[in-house]
Formats: C-alpha cells, sequence, structure tokens
C-alpha cells in the first residue's frame, strides 16, 4: 500500500510539520507543474589531492574529489584517539577526573606534544584536551596506554571501530598519526567519523572549538586558522606530516544546518585554511538542510488483523533530515510504502515499510518505517472475526485488481 504525504514547510519554525496524508486511487493521473529551478554551479575545485563536503545530519555529499583515495591521515587520526576516549567516558568506563600514569614511552614520543612528563599523574580530562587542542602525540599514546595497555592494541580497537562506523578505507597503525606504510584513511572515512562525534558524543564536541590549551605552564594555540576568522567554525582537527602534506577535518554550523569538510595533501597551514573556507562557501550558499520528521513521529494509522487493536501507529525511530538546493522545499513530497497485509504480534520496532522522499521526481531520500507501538494478538474471537473479515477485504480488493 503507497500513501503520497505532501510535505509543507511551517513558517514560524522552518520545519516540516504540517502533513496531509492522500490515498492515489490506482487511475489518478499526476500532472507536473512547472517549477522554478535552482542554478547550481558545479563544486569549487580545490589545490588538494582529496576532499569531500558532507551535512553532518542528513549525511548527504555536495562536492568531492578522490575522497576515496587512501592516503596518509597524518594527524587526523587523533580523531579517531579522541572518539574512543569520548565513547568510554560516555559508557562510564572512565571520567574525566581519573588520573593517567605518564610513561617515559609517551613522553618519547615525537611529534607536536602537551609537554607532560615521566611519572607524572595526568586527568583524562586534560589529556583529552591534549589530543584534540595542541594535537599531542604524548597524549595520544599515554590514552591508548591507558585504554588498552600500549599503542598497539589500541590500534586494533581504532580498526574494529573503524569497521563498526562503516569506515571501509582507512587502516591505524597507531594512536598518532605518524607515518606508517599500512596506515591511512581517506577524506569520506574521516567526514563519517566526524559525524559520529558530533552526533553521538556532543557532551565533548565544545572541545574542537578551543582556540588555546595551556598545561605544564605552557601554552599553545588551536592549529586550525577558521576558529579565528570564521565565527561558524567550530571544529575538528588539523594533520601535518611530509608525507601526507597539510590536512585539516572542520565543521561550522549556520541557521541549524551543519557542514563537515575535509581537505587532505594541501601544501600549507594557509592553504588548508583558504580550501576549506571555499568548500564551506559554496555548501551554504547553495544547499540547505531541512529536518522532516522528528523522532517518533506517527506517520500512518494501518489496518492490523487479529491483534487487540485494529490499528498501528507507524513512524520513524530517528529524526529524518534532508539536504536540498536552495529554495526547493515546496517540491518536497514523500511516499508511504506500507505493509498490505498487518497481522499481530507486532513489537514496536518492528520495520512495517519504508519512506520514500521525492524532490520533483527525484528520489532523495529512503527510510524505514517501524512500528511505534506494540500490538498483542487479540482474543480468539476478535481473531476469527478480523480472519473472515480479512477474507472478505482481499476479496474485495483481487475483484477490483
Amino acid at each position: 500500500m503507497s500513501v503520497l504525504i505532501s510535505i509543507r514547510r511551517t513558517a514560524k519554525l522552518c520545519l516540516f510539520a504540517a502533513m496531509t496524508v492522500v490515498a492515489i486511487p490506482a487511475t489518478a493521473q499526476v500532472i507536473p507543474q512547472p517549477q522554478p529551478q535552482t542554478i547550481i554551479p558545479a563544486p569549487p575545485q580545490l589545490a588538494a589531492s582529496s576532499w569531500i563536503l558532507m551535512d553532518a545530519n542528513s549525511g548527504r555529499i555536495l562536492a568531492e574529489h578522490n575522497s576515496d583515495v587512501r592516503l596518509p591521515p597524518a594527524s587526523l587520526t587523533k580523531l579517531m584517539t579522541a572518539y574512543m576516549v569520548e565513547r568510554e567516558l560516555d559508557r562510564g568506563t572512565i571520567n574525566l577526573t581519573d588520573m593517567v600514569n605518564i610513561s617515559e614511552n609517551a613522553w618519547r614520543t615525537g611529534g607536536s606534544k602537551m609537554f607532560i612528563e615521566v611519572g607524572d599523574r595526568v586527568s583524562v580530562d586534560d589529556l583529552l584536551h591534549g589530543i584534540i587542542i595542541v594535537s599531542g602525540n604524548d597524549a595520544s599514546v599515554a590514552m591508548a596506554e591507558h585504554l588498552a595497555g600500549g599503542e598497539a592494541p589500541f590500534a586494533d580497537l581504532m580498526n574494529q571501530h573503524a569497521t563498526r562506523l562503516g569506515m571501509h578505507n582507512t587502516n591505524f597503525q597507531n594512536a598518532t598519526g605518524l607515518p606508517g606504510d599500512q596506515h591511512y584513511s581517506t577524506a569520506r572515512d574521516m567526514a563519517i567519523l566526524s559525524q559520529y562525534i558530533i552526533n553521538d558524543y556532543p557532551d565533548h564536541y565544545a572541545i574542537y572549538s578551543q582556540r588555546n590549551f595551556s598545561f605544564g605552564g605552557i601554552d599553545q594555540p588551536n592549529r586550525n586558522r577558521l576558529l579565528w576568522r570564521d565565527p561558524s567554525v567550530d571544529g575538528l582537527k588539523t594533520g601535518w606530516t611530509t608525507e601526507a602534506g597539510y590536512g585539516l577535518v572542520s565543521s561550522a554550523l549556520r541557521d541549524d544546518m551543519r557542514l563537515i569538510s575535509v581537505v587532505m595533501g594541501t601544501s600549507s597551514e594557509e592553504a588548508r585554511a583558504q580550501e576549506t573556507q571555499k568548500l564551506l562557501s559554496y555548501g551554504f550558499r547553495f544547499y540547505e538542510t531541512m529536518k522532516l520528521y522528528e523522532r517518533g513521529a506517527v506517520l500512518a494509522t494501518p489496518r492490523v488483523w487479529g491483534g487487540d487493536t485494529n490499528e498501528l501507529r507507524v513512524g520513524v525511530d530517528d529524526e529524518v533530515f534532508m539536504t536540498l538546493p536552495r529554495n526547493r522545499n515546496e517540491e518536497l513530497r514523500a511516499r508511504l510504502n506500507l505493509d498490505s497485509d498487518l497481522s499481530a504480534p507486532i513489537a514496536v520496532g518492528d520495520e512495517v515499510g519504508t519512506l520514500e522522499v521525492y524532490l520533483g521526481d527525484e528520489m532523495v531520500g529512503e527510510r524505514q518505517l517501524v512500528a511505534l507501538e506494540n500490538v498483542e494478538e487479540g482474543g480468539l474471537f476478535k481473531r476469527f472475526f478480523d480472519q473472515v473479515q480479512r477474507f472478505f477485504s482481499n476479496l474485495i480488493g483481487n475483484f477490483r485488481s
């Protein structure tokens, strides 16, 4: 059973909350109405080896180049290191106030440093700030040892999480991003990881926007120059090695639209900032992201046979966002494809159909429709009565067909 939903934009909230459900007869003809077209130029070409621009909520890719090419990520690696720390904090296995013993191995790690000393006891909170803001290799190794007993087993956990998150072209050999023969990632995978960091652990995300961090009397700046130049930018991480060049993963929020950009393999700190700004400006200028439905929104109440109730509330189990060209929201519509013969028992979360979102004639999104409530089996008489009613309903439906 297919049902069309016209999606209308409410003027005050800019949300797609007002909905009209219309059943479409089999013989109905849909006459297309001409719509004004939004002209969108080709994405900018950047002086970089690889790049991608993603909407953080909908996941739509707005621009990309060589986004699946495996490249050395340098200190962009620390996004996974930080993600794993944040995950353990969220699970309650560690706390920000926990004190970490600093080993000689962590202290000796080369490259950028937080400047911790052998034998120090440093809080998880300080180490997390050191990893994110000043890209401390020493802090990264210290946390790897604290969480997994060493950097090698920690790298193994990093790769397991990369697989779980759908980072299909990534392999980590360490927690820092220091060069390794089989240490690589891609622009797409870094965008995916950043999306999880932003959406899964918002309580820790404010760290990524901090411009400076002081530890042990040493004050160091965040190397993301856009934090000073663009007030909408609030993260995420820089990276550099001779092999990798200069990379930058950034995120910016404007008018409830959040974009993630990844630029890898530029020639300088200034170049990575300028090329990132081009991507962000393009995305915000020509696209907008709309929240179509809240989590748990009831989109239909189809008939259920043999249950203790005759109807089932059906909807989506997560927020539904769509990113589309600006000024085309009036062309949005949704189609519900519901299972035509629902029978009890049904449990919350059972898949009962799909939601398809169209922009004009183009399908731009698809989500699973799920049961929002339990429907238990009805009594013996109710099941018998429904069985008879169902037989004649199907008979009439077949006759009409």
